[in-house]
This record gives structure tokens, sequence and C-alpha cells, in this order.
């Protein structure tokens, strides 16, 4: 079958090979990809680290052509949107079921395919929030792929939201449309008295955020864009009046299990306008080259798509 191996040899570090077809194990089912998403984590360092050949991929959409031998997880001809740690990027995956969420049978490939890493991060991290309904969240690195997702559930959640990012005039606009009610040059602006964040950034951001938390808050750092490490001050985690009880919280969506719920509920938000998937590229793998240079870039600020069919 043909995928995306890692060859560092040509431009973007990918191109299009032969490989085998992935042999399943009892609890994994066979998904024939349609779609599938970048995102910055695998290809900054999937690329980077993986032997040459590797095939790479954390989200796919596509149709069931083998259900798993032990009877778990959908039937074939099921159309699925899927999450594994590699093999993603190729025509064929092997996916365990428990990772696997049904699709509605109306829904776009494309758009499906950027919800795996993107906005199953974003769900299950605020889940680590706790109830948002009245609630003060703020998410750092908003316009990327799981900062998109996140102002979006957070405000379908009932959250006042605000969104931070390096230049509130160029994304503003796009970011309120999204649900953000405030749209901040970074955490230091957002007002203190916080009863949640959502960090994408990790770094200083991450050390300004905490110190916005208000009694009982929690900071989730979802990711750690910069490559800086986290400075605390003397005294930034002192407790006092306001500040008592706030935790930080460490957060890996590939360490979770059950996703299968979380997939199809998600895949039914998309698909029926409830939540947007913000593709600002899309091409076949033939173009792979071009998306990876936008992710690394920091050019492309939302998700790009392959088409594989």
């Amino acid at each position: 079958m043909r995928a995306l191996i890692v060859d560092r040899s040509v431009p973007g570090g990918l191109r299009v090979g032969e490989v085998p077809e992935p042999v399943p194990a009892p609890n994994q089912a066979l998904v024939r990809v349609t779609a599938t998403s970048l995102n910055y984590g695998e290809v900054k360092h999937g690329i980077e680290t993986a032997a040459e050949g590797t095939v790479l991929g954390w989200d796919a959409a596509g149709v069931v052509v083998q259900a798993a031998a032990d009877g778990s997880g959908p039937a074939v001809g099921t159309p699925v949107v899927t999450l594994e740690e590699s093999g993603g990027w190729a025509e064929t995956r092997a996916v365990r079921t428990d990772w696997i969420g049904v699709v509605p049978e109306h829904a776009e490939p494309g758009a499906i395919s950027t919800i795996p890493v993107a906005a199953g991060t974003a769900l299950r991290a605020l889940h680590r929030i706790g109830p948002v309904l009245g609630r003060r969240i703020l998410v750092t690195g908003a316009t990327g792929g799981v900062g998109r997702y996140a102002v979006q559930l957070a405000r379908l959640g009932g959250a006042h939201v605000i969104a931070s990012t390096g230049d509130p005039a160029k994304h503003g606009k796009a970011l309120r449309a999204l649900g953000a009610h405030e749209v901040v040059a970074g955490p230091a602006h957002a007002g203190g008295g916080l009863d949640g964040v959502l960090d994408m950034v990790g770094g200083p951001q991450l050390v300004e955020a905490f110190d916005q938390l208000g009694e009982g808050g929690t900071l989730v750092a979802v990711g750690h864009s910069t490559g800086d490490g986290e400075s605390f001050p003397f005294g930034a985690l002192f407790s006092g009046p306001g500040r008592d009880d706030r935790s930080i919280v460490t957060f890996m969506l590939l360490f979770c299990d059950r996703l299968d719920r979380d997939l199809a509920w998600l895949a039914q938000q998309v698909a029926d306008g409830v939540l947007s998937p913000e593709i600002t590229w899309r091409g076949n793998w033939n173009d792979v080259s071009e998306a990876v240079n936008a992710l690394m870039e920091r050019r492309l600020h939302g998700k790009a798509v392959l088409d594989l069919a």
C-alpha cells in the first residue's frame, strides 16, 4: 500500500512510498483512510526522531474494512474517526477499537480527520478543570488547532472564554467568531481570578498564566510549543487570599483510555456544524512538504488536512 514515509533527504522529510499492509492485533480494526490531519507535535518531533521509512500519523478518518477479531468496535463499512500513535499517513491503518469513534454518514472526512488530537485534547483537558458553566477560562495559543477547538468547547460548556494570542489585532475577529468573549495579547492581560487555563504554549507563558489563577483554579499544561522551560520566581507558588488551592495538571491524550465515546460525540458536533474544524490548509499527500513547512514556520493557524482518497 502507499503511505507517507519518513525520508529526511527530501523537502519536508516525507515522501510517498510503498509499505506492507498493517497486521491488526485482535483488539484492532483495519481502516481504509480517506483523510488525515497533521499536528505540529508529530511533524516537529516525529520527523526529526523516527527511523527512516517510518509511517507516522495520529489522526485519520476513513471506513472500517476489517472488524476487530475480538468482536469489539464497529462493523465493516462503518465510517469512523481514528487515533493511534502512528500509521495515520497511509492508505490503511490498524487501530485499537477503544480509539475509534463512529461518524455520521453525512460527515465530510476531511473535517472529521481534524478531530482526534486537536478536539480530543481540548475536550479531555476541559474535563480536568471540571464543570465550566459560568467559569472564567483562559486558552493560550488559541489560534492553533487545539486552541481553536478549546475556545469553541469552553464556550459550548458555558464558560466565559478568554483567548490569548500574540496578535489580537490579526486574530481577534476570528477567535470571537469561534466563541471567545475576550481576546488578549498574553496571560498577563487576562484580568486574574481565573477558574481554569488550558495552556498550549509552556515556558514563560505558563508561568504568567498560573499567576492569573484564582482560588481553586486549575492550569492544564497541554502543549509546550516554545520549547522553553518554566522558571517560577520566588513566591509564585505561595498561597494567600484568592490564591489558595491552585494546581497545575499535566496532560497527554495518548495516555487516555476509552476515547471512542469522545471521538464519536465530537464527530457528531463537527458533522452538524456545532464545531468548526478550522481547516486552513488542504491538499493531497504529494503536497505534504508545503503543509509541513507551514506548520514548522508557524504560518499555519488552524488545521492542515491531506486527502488520500
